[in-house]
């Protein structure tokens, strides 16, 4: 009996490690143009390297007020367990390196123009050479996701290869499930306009130009898990779920994850490198038509080439009176933001037009990288004429909590309520830290009659009440 026992127990653990690492790699489909600045390689312990295509992407730099096109690399790999990867410099000698996001804690072994890196998670990653943030490397190391076993009728399977659709539409009906092989470029947009009980899955790519690339459209019960694309909006819709996203865009208004008049979303473990807002909440817009509610983001690294990682508002119709309530953003990793015009500024942004009254949203865990242009925080009731035809109502309990920056100091910030009927209230920060110090209401270094707000360079208009600074 003890030799039986002995025996299982070692099959299991044989099974166990068997199971643990295992690393997938798909070609990119013949006629996809690459991008030959890097040589990448990934490894379970013990096994042979494999090469990685590195893809080429289009991502934004703004000059002059232009939008201008810079081509970087993205390579990708599903893996489980623990990974061993290898990037080789091949456009220029290595004299400084970034491993991005910095909070990971990731750290490479440097031989000549060569570093070497494990893994022991799916992560969403910037290599940065020399300080070079356009001709940089994404990598996108993910879980491994199997075909689904459904019915042949119900499943619409992309193989790898090009799926040319000339950049047209692709409607999803109810009931279907879509699986996008990690080698499968679709050169068109999913859409799931009108439907109910849909999946969309797979770490393939859906590139149709400059065009959302899926959108969730008067939807219901929809589950994504694993693509890349432009962008991913979702649209008058309820109890959708994106899970191991990523967008990337480069033309003007290329904004990433947008919310727009939609409830019960939840957003989990996402990239965006965006030429807009990489993440936003609305009310309605583009004939999407409501109020916010039940919105949960966590994991997820933004990168804004222009205009805010995350932006909360602005949007509706005057007569409507719609909120945007019940939001929390957890554990988010903000690597760029860069925006000339001071109304777009802001990591995180709340621009409360159109009568909208938002309340009840947390940021919480936050790492927020340099700032090449633009603020901390713009959170204001405003009447942008631009876009709306009235101020927002208000801006109300809104907690700040583990927020830390880490760089030069950013432009000032704005808390700001429009009038005395529509204030500002109740904004907490609970161990909000600018390069390692913590503002709190406490803090020796400030004088008694400064604002807590002086001490974080962020600027307290007269129409907002109760603001807090705690450890």
């Amino acid at each position: 009996m003890k030799k039986t026992l002995l025996t299982l127990s070692l099959c299991l653990v044989c099974l166990a490690t068997f199971t643990k690492n295992r690393l997938v790699v798909s070609k990119a489909p013949i006629g996809i143009e690459l991008k030959k600045d890097f040589q990448v390689q990934a490894r379970i312990n013990g096994g042979e390297w494999k090469d990685i295509d590195t893809y080429a992407f289009k991502v934004d730099r703004v000059s002059n007020a232009k939008h201008n096109v810079e081509v970087t690399s993205v390579a990708k790999f599903e893996f489980e367990g623990k990974v061993e990867i290898q990037v080789k410099s091949l456009a220029q000698d290595i004299k400084s390196y970034k491993i991005r996001p910095k909070s990971y804690g990731i750290e490479a072994a440097q031989e000549g123009n060569t570093l070497t890196f494990s893994l022991d998670r799916p992560r969403y990653l910037s290599v940065e050479i020399n300080g070079n943030i356009y001709q940089n490397l994404q990598i996108f190391a993910d879980n491994v996701l199997e075909k689904p076993k459904v019915k042949k009728k119900d499943l619409m399977y992309f193989g790898p290869g090009v799926h040319d659709f000339k950049g047209d539409s692709i409607h999803i009906a109810s009931g279907k499930t879509v699986f996008i092989d990690n080698g499968a470029v679709i050169k068109g947009w999913l859409s799931t306009y009108g439907s109910r009980d849909v999946k969309i899955i797979g770490h393939g790519i859906v590139m149709p130009g400059r065009h959302e690339g899926i959108m969730v459209r008067y939807s219901k019960n929809i589950y994504i898990d694993g693509p890349l694309t432009t962008q991913l909006p979702i649209g008058g819709s309820d109890s959708v779920t994106v899970k191991n996203a990523k967008v990337m865009s480069w033309y003007g208004w290329g904004d990433g994850f947008n919310i727009f008049a939609s409830n019960n979303i939840h957003q989990e473990h996402l990239f965006a490198r965006t030429s807009d807002d990489c993440s936003t909440i609305y009310c309605t817009r583009k004939n999407y038509h409501g109020g916010c509610k039940n919105i949960t983001i966590k994991d997820c690294v933004y990168w804004a080439d222009v205009a805010h990682p995350i932006m909360i508002g602005l949007h509706s119709e005057t007569p409507e009176n719609e909120e945007i309530t019940n939001v929390l953003y957890d554990n988010i990793d903000i690597l760029e933001h860069c925006e000339n015009q001071i109304d777009y500024q802001g990591c995180i942004g709340i621009n409360d037009g159109d009568n909208i009254l938002v309340k009840g949203v947390t940021f919480e865990n936050f790492h927020i990288d340099n700032i090449r242009k633009g603020m901390l925080l713009n959170m204001r009731v405003c009447f942008n004429k631009k876009y709306c035809t009235a101020p927002g109502r208000g801006i109300e309990d809104i907690t700040l909590r583990n927020i830390a920056y880490t760089g030069k100091a950013p432009n000032m910030g704005i808390i700001a309520g429009y009038n005395p009927s529509r204030k500002v209230k109740n904004i907490r920060f609970e161990n909000f830290s600018i390069n390692g110090k913590v503002i709190s209401d406490d803090m020796k270094e400030k004088p008694k009659w400064y604002k807590t707000a002086d001490m974080a360079n962020i600027y307290v208009n007269d129409h907002v009440d109760n603001v807090t600074f705690s450890r």
